[in-house]
């Protein structure tokens, strides 16, 4: 499958409207992400900026096979048309918030920011929330029983490392 460019676009502007300000902006602008000193750089923010990159980067796939895979955005106005079970997919079923969780963890680790812990908390239980109360139900309408033996084989925020039988 072939990543088009429509689609490419909608994928960008989404990412930059939604994790980029969630875990971008909103932490530069208020929590003390834009005065962070790097330097020294010690064991907290050496593990910090890993974080950060390795959120980042499981964000990127994360996306990539939203949109190649099934063929839509991380929007919930414009969401995949085909179930995504590819990829770290395979063994968590939200590896995209799990990722922006990383990176506000990592600039967590980089500011020593209590303002920021509570941030990532707050996002953490909205997003629990928001997976409850919405996208699990309307996966379950939208997929029928395919997603009902996704959920059963992989967990909600817990990765399961298995192999198929």
């Amino acid at each position: 499958m072939t990543l088009r460019p429509w689609l490419a676009a909608r994928s960008i502007v989404w990412t930059a409207v939604i994790p980029g300000v969630v875990a971008g902006y909103v932490p530069w602008r208020y929590f003390g992400l834009a005065q962070a000193r790097l330097l020294p750089l010690g064991p907290l923010r050496l593990l910090g900026l890993a974080g950060i990159a390795c959120g980042a980067g499981l964000l990127v796939v994360c996306i990539w096979h939203f949109a190649v895979s099934g063929r839509g955005t991380l929007a919930p106005v414009d969401p995949p048309r085909e179930l995504v079970v590819r990829g770290p997919y395979r063994f968590v079923r939200n590896p995209m918030y799990l990722s922006v969780t990383t990176i506000i963890a990592g600039e967590l680790l980089v500011t020593r920011s209590t303002a920021l812990l509570a941030y990532g908390a707050a996002w953490f239980a909205a997003v629990n929330l928001f997976v409850l109360g919405y996208e699990e139900p309307t996966l379950r309408r939208r997929f029928g029983a395919s997603y009902e033996r996704y959920t059963g084989t992989v967990g909600r925020w817990i990765p399961r490392f298995h192999t198929a039988e």
